[in-house]
């Protein structure tokens, strides 16, 4: 039997969703009035590690045409949206051009931003120019938290990375360092656990992985060591499409409770408390709108629905790829997580030109050995069971095909 108390949680959100233009449903006046009255706040906070910042839990990742966005900027701050982040290649650079564009526009706004931006580069010279970029691009004097992009290595971090942060930081261009991860994300956790000089940590983190126990580990090391952790890739996606019947199923059960499974899966993520904020790509009204409402509603998942998305995870576990890179990409010696990544993009966010960008990144010699080398053994030795000879093959007949012709 449902309590009073959920019923009324329930009906809470669904007039949020409503007020937010995310259900397309009548609601009376007053119920109207009441759920604007409701969402007048702003969307709840928390530590960033021990940092001293406090981050809004849901935070706008930047891929996407931000300078012909500005109004969705605007909503996002209104919302409570005020952890921005970037990178210095998103949009070939039209990210960070675009927040500066409206840090210009409305001055007063920076310093509610706390801003994240990454630097391609790993030596102390590339990222000093890296960074002066970032700086003119976004019209700001400094930067809240700067990243490291896609660490693969925990040695990428060496002593002059160390250096220069310190330096950075003493001349007040950037606030708190660390790095972002797609791959072998709980070997670099736990490495930077006992570095005991990483702010923060940007990696993939959903549904799927977070039962992990390695993971588990690694992410309670950080927390331990102060480190704000900020979860992306939470939806789970792979470089395969689950089939539809286990999407409708799933899509069945949560509907049914009053949120979509792409909240559902928010929801999950949020529910540990170690992670102080979600990176979500939302390049749009709709999008944004329906994560705002899933951050604000007082709605968590029961043990009945964690276990739906644990069977689910298990169901589909061979669409995903779960970035433990080193047992692939060790066997083969090619870059297998990259390309799985590449194939994420396109299929999962529908971002094709970026994924054969992303592609066209890995040097023309390792293309062509990723169309000539036979990848048996990297697919004897992926967890989860990928076909990663027909995934790359695939890749490489799409975009070494274009890339060549371009």
């Amino acid at each position: 039997m449902k309590s009073h108390g959920s019923d009324m949680a329930r009906r809470e959100f669904l007039k949020g969703m409503a007020a937010l233009g995310f259900l397309s449903v009548a609601q009376p006046r007053q119920a109207f009035a009441e759920s604007s009255d409701a969402l007048a706040s702003q969307i709840p906070t928390r530590p960033f590690g021990q940092t001293g910042y406090t981050v809004s839990i849901l935070a706008l990742g930047g891929m996407f045409d931000i300078p012909n966005n500005q109004l969705l900027l605007r909503r996002a701050l209104q919302m409570g949206v005020t952890y921005w982040d970037t990178a210095d290649c998103y949009e070939g650079g039209r990210s960070e051009q675009g927040i500066g564009l409206f840090l210009a526009t409305h001055p007063d706004v920076r310093k509610k931003i706390f801003l994240v931006t990454k630097s391609d580069a790993r030596d102390p010279a590339g990222m000093t120019s890296l960074l002066k970029r970032s700086l003119e691009r976004m019209q700001t004097d400094y930067i809240d938290l700067y990243f490291i992009h896609g660490l693969r290595n925990i040695k990428e971090l060496t002593d002059d990375v160390k250096a220069w942060a310190t330096r950075a930081k003493k001349e007040g261009k950037i606030r708190l360092f660390g790095f972002s991860t797609h791959a072998n994300m709980a070997e670099n956790l736990a490495a930077a656990a006992q570095l005991g000089w990483i702010d923060g940590i940007m990696f993939s983190y959903n549904f799927r992985t977070m039962h992990d126990d390695a993971m588990k580990r690694a992410v309670q090391a950080c927390a331990a060591a102060g480190i704000g952790l900020t979860a992306m890739k939470t939806q789970g996606g792979g470089p395969v499409t689950p089939d539809r019947d286990k999407e409708r199923n799933l899509a069945a059960h949560f509907l049914a409770r009053g949120f979509t499974p792409e909240q559902a899966k928010l929801k999950a993520v949020w529910a540990d408390p170690q992670i102080a904020s979600i990176c979500s790509q939302m390049p749009n009204l709709k999008i944004l709108n329906a994560n705002i409402a899933a951050a604000m509603d007082r709605i968590n998942l029961t043990e009945a629905d964690r276990a739906v998305l644990a069977r689910y995870a298990e169901m589909t576990a061979t669409t995903y790829c779960a970035g433990c890179a080193a047992r692939c990409e060790q066997a083969s010696g090619l870059p297998v997580n990259d390309v799985m990544r590449c194939i994420m993009y396109e299929r999962v966010y529908g971002m094709r030109d970026w994924a054969r960008h992303e592609f066209e990144r890995l040097s023309p010699r390792v293309r062509r050995r990723l169309s000539k080398r036979s990848l048996a053994v990297a697919e004897r030795f992926c967890t989860n069971g990928l076909p990663i000879r027909a995934l790359v093959a695939e890749a490489v007949r799409k975009w070494e095909s274009s890339s060549s012709c371009g």
